[in-house]
């Protein structure tokens, strides 16, 4: 990353001085060569010559992919003076440090961490004058005064007569991420890296671009590149069209454009300028064609003046050259080329001896390569593997061209480049590409390709199964996310023994695996794998002390009678995963017509629900919650209803969760609230006596922002103070996000708002929360009560909430009394109110209000309809 405004030197940087030095001690040694008069086959050179310019462009290649690498990672990046002072910080330093620029450019580092000792810069000094980089771990301070530790890279950087110190920060918090991109740190080697948009138009450009293309770097590049200006020659000086340009041949193709030499000559400035460029398509998630092109390129023009100096250079570059005589049948390779094979010691005399180097796989497509060449002319360029004499392998890329006249031609000259490390990263960054990095499973994109590839073959039989983890949210939430990874790892490793080799296991997201199986497993291993997945877990998982049981829910889908493409196959899988589940989780269930239809019917509802609330589609019942001992009514809970003209009424539980999981309920949320205190008020103004009406709000609502102001907002709008509303809310809020929770629950509290968690002890019975946040009453879940007072377990949960709600000063209200024994139960805990069909369904607003009338009846002593 370079400086925002970094000192300049107009003569020569240090890196062009190193430069210069270099290949004046090349032509040095070349002009003693010809001095001493050393024997030179002519005709040897000139072919090697001929070669050099391409050679040039692959070392350079290599070059700019790890530049590629480098400027991906977005770490912290100081310059630094001998005294410690920060001349300068790139944006991520900024947004890492969270401080303006000018609290920490001009000052000591000791600003950025304020540990350091005195002489802290001498061993830093010390290692950069033994031309040795420093490294080490500190911990770093942000604006707000958090610490977080970073290993710091210290380089030296020369700028014209300055003697500067980069230093990188590697922040060691996400140190799994940072893994990932740590190999591709900032090159000290100047390349001009250009951005451009499908269409060609520049984009942006880095400094090093705009030296190079002599483009003052305050003026916009889109403005500034026009191709008109510019003439563009290829290596032998003929003219290129634009849309034969490498970056532009690059987006066209959807394929990277390798080491390209070009001309460019500015018509205003008269003045040629040679690069050596090469240009990577880049691709949007899923997208066949590329949306941007990136082009690297280097200032080669000193190197394409002296022909002598790249001959010396692609030697240093470690690329070797060959020539093949037909006529004498000799083989000639050059001390690189020896050492890429092997052969130093043992040079081979002819092609048939290279050839058994050439690894199996490999050898019919060189042999066909050199026939076509000899038969018919051209040239080749092949990547293939070279095998060592002591059994090493290693990758070499093998160019070939005929030196004579076709057909028949009998000379041929080449190169021979090592290419092992660029094969590696490139396998790396693929593995990387599909590789899940905490399970080292493959990950969706990774499975989703061979998936597809899969289905591009003879697919009858292949099977998804969609694996889900019961409860893992419980323990992510509850011991953190620490325990949620052992327990992703563990699991991992648990699916793998059950995978095996019968098929291929992805993690697909979150806590979801996927199992890809085809017919080669044999007739029903789908379902003989799905069972052993289900059986796999019936061990429980342990973490620092704690013990903890997680299942399984797992839906298959098989092509083709459930589906015939990717996305069906794995929409239909977690379909049928979901119906799994239902049935009561740690159980398979197989894809089938009738998931079909609740897939349809479940899209159906999102679809319609999506414009309900627009259309009106919406209402409120309201139930009452009566006092037990003498059924009169003291408030009323709002229940929303949704009748659409195509589906019907549609009960709430069925649509409910799909506004959750799509979103909507926010906005449904906000209409009940609103809603339910219009009803509120008209019912005051009536001359009604009822206290409060409550609205049950989703754990959505409490993470977005303006849940407060919405509440405020209706009880202003409608004349009504805080207590004459009441939100019931699930347990699940209290763990969503508790720190944003408790001042939620604060600002609430401060309207006069009344606070009950509905359904208690249904969900995470997060009890911790009970004595913390500022908490009213409870709601006895239902399903507690339907047992009373028969089920002694039932009855001791209803004794031990009871008796909780006491000792925390909280009120208690049963749902669902159904009847007048349970009834008598509860007034025998001390548990006051309750709602039920014992008193009353969810009454419209007009039958609810002439119930209220009635307030002043007994209980009635049967169950309504």
């Amino acid at each position: 990353m370079q400086p925002d405004h970094p000192p300049r030197d107009d003569d020569a940087t240090p890196t062009q001085d190193e430069g210069t030095s270099r290949l004046a001690a090349l032509v040095s040694r070349l002009e003693h060569c010809l001095t001493t008069g050393a024997p030179a086959d002519a005709l040897l050179l000139s072919g090697v010559l001929a070669e050099l310019h391409g050679l040039q462009r692959e070392a350079d290649s290599v070059r700019l992919r790890y530049e590629t690498l480098f400027n991906a990672v977005p770490d912290p990046v100081s310059i630094i003076d001998a005294e410690g002072r920060v001349l300068d910080l790139n944006r991520a330093g900024l947004k890492a440090y969270r401080r303006p620029r000018e609290e920490i450019v001009g000052k000591l580092v000791h600003v950025l961490n304020p540990d350091l000792p005195p002489n802290h810069m001498g061993p830093v000094l010390e290692a950069l004058a033994r031309d040795e980089s420093y490294v080490v771990e500190v911990s770093n301070m942000r604006g707000d005064g958090t610490r977080f530790p970073v290993e710091v890279h210290s380089a030296s950087f020369h700028d014209g007569p300055h003697h500067h110190i980069i230093a990188v920060a590697r922040d060691l918090s996400l140190r799994q991420e940072a893994e990932l991109n740590y190999h591709a740190l900032l090159s000290a080697i100047d390349k001009g890296v250009l951005f451009q948009g499908f269409d060609g138009r520049p984009l942006s450009a880095n400094p090093a671009a705009y030296r190079i293309l002599g483009i003052d770097d305050s003026l916009d590049i889109s403005a500034s590149l026009r191709f008109d200006d510019w003439l563009v020659i290829d290596h032998r000086g003929y003219p290129i069209s634009f849309r034969d340009l490498p970056p532009l041949r690059s987006l066209a193709t959807g394929e990277i454009v390798e080491s390209t030499l070009l001309g460019l000559y500015h018509h205003r400035r008269k003045q040629l300028t040679w690069i050596s460029a090469t240009s990577v398509p880049q691709f949007h998630p899923g997208a066949s064609k590329p949306h941007q092109v990136i082009s690297l390129f280097s200032d080669v023009t000193e190197l394409k003046r002296d022909s002598s100096l790249f001959l010396r250079a692609q030697a240093l570059a470690r690329i070797g050259g060959w020539e093949w005589d037909g006529g004498r049948r000799r083989l000639y390779l050059t001390d690189e080329a020896l050492r890429i094979i092997g052969r130093r010691d043992d040079p081979p005399m002819n092609l048939d001896d290279v050839m058994e180097q050439i690894a199996e796989a490999h050898r019919k497509p060189v042999e066909d390569a050199i026939e076509s060449v000899i038969r018919d002319g051209g040239g080749f360029d092949l990547e293939v593997q070279v095998v060592r004499p002591d059994g090493e392998r290693h990758w070499a890329r093998l160019i070939g061209q005929s030196e004579g006249r076709a057909p028949m031609s009998t000379r041929l000259t080449g190169t021979l480049q090592d290419i092992t490390q660029r094969r590696q990263i490139e396998e790396a960054l693929r593995s990387q590409a599909r590789t899940d990095p905490l399970t080292g499973l493959f990950n969706r994109d990774g499975i989703l390709g061979e998936l597809e590839r899969r289905l591009g073959d003879d697919a009858t039989g292949t099977t998804v199964i969609y694996v889900d983890l019961d409860r893992f949210k419980l323990v992510n939430d509850l011991l953190g996310h620490a325990a949620g990874d052992h327990l992703l790892v563990n699991a991992a490793r648990r699916l793998e023994r059950c995978v095996g080799d019968t098929g291929l296991l992805a993690r697909f997201g979150g806590d979801e695996f996927l199992v890809v199986t085809d017919q080669r497993a044999g007739a029903g291993m789908a379902e003989l794998l799905a069972e052993r997945i289900t059986r796999a877990f019936g061990d429980s998982f342990r973490y620092a002390g704690e013990e903890f049981t997680i299942t399984t829910s797992v839906g298959l889908a098989r092509h083709p009678e459930h589906g015939r493409t990717v996305q069906q196959l794995v929409n239909n899988a977690d379909a049928a995963m979901y119906a799994a589940k239902r049935k009561g989780r740690n159980t398979w269930q197989v894809f089938n017509p009738e998931l079909a239809q609740q897939q349809h019917d479940r899209v159906q509802i999102e679809a319609q629900l999506r414009r309900a609330l627009d259309n009106g589609e919406f209402r409120l019942v309201f139930q009452p919650l009566v006092s037990l001992g003498d059924g009169r009514v003291r408030t009323a809970e709002a229940l929303i209803r949704w009748h659409n003209p195509t589906l019907g009424e549609i009960p709430p539980d069925h649509f409910i969760s799909h506004a959750e999981t799509t979103g909507d309920i926010v906005r449904i949320g906000a209409w009940v609230i609103e809603a339910a205190c219009r009803q509120m008020a008209a019912w005051r103004d009536a001359g009604l006596p009822l206290e409060r009406v409550a609205v049950n709000v989703s754990y959505r609502q409490f993470l977005t922002e303006d849940l407060v102001q919405t509440i405020a907002h209706a009880l202003r709008e409608h004349g009504l103070p805080g207590s004459a509303l009441e939100l019931e809310f699930t347990e699940r809020v209290l763990i969503e996000d508790a720190p944003d929770t408790l001042n939620t629950f604060e600002a609430l509290r401060a309207l006069g708002v009344v606070l009950t968690i509905d359904d208690f002890g249904e969900g995470y019975s997060a009890l911790n929360y009970l004595r913390r946040l500022p908490i009213h009453g409870l709601k006895l879940a239902h399903s507690f009560l339907q047992g009373v007072p028969a089920n002694p377990s039932d009855v001791a949960i209803c004794q031990a909430v009871a008796g909780m709600a006491r000792g925390l000063g909280l009120d208690v209200v049963a749902e669902g009394v159904e009847s007048p024994a349970q009834r008598d139960f509860l007034l025998g805990l001390g548990i006051a109110t309750g709602q039920g069909f014992l008193f009353s369904p969810g009454l419209e607003p007009d039958s609810f209000a002439a119930y209220l009338r009635q307030a002043g009846l007994r209980v009635p002593e049967a169950t309504h309809d």
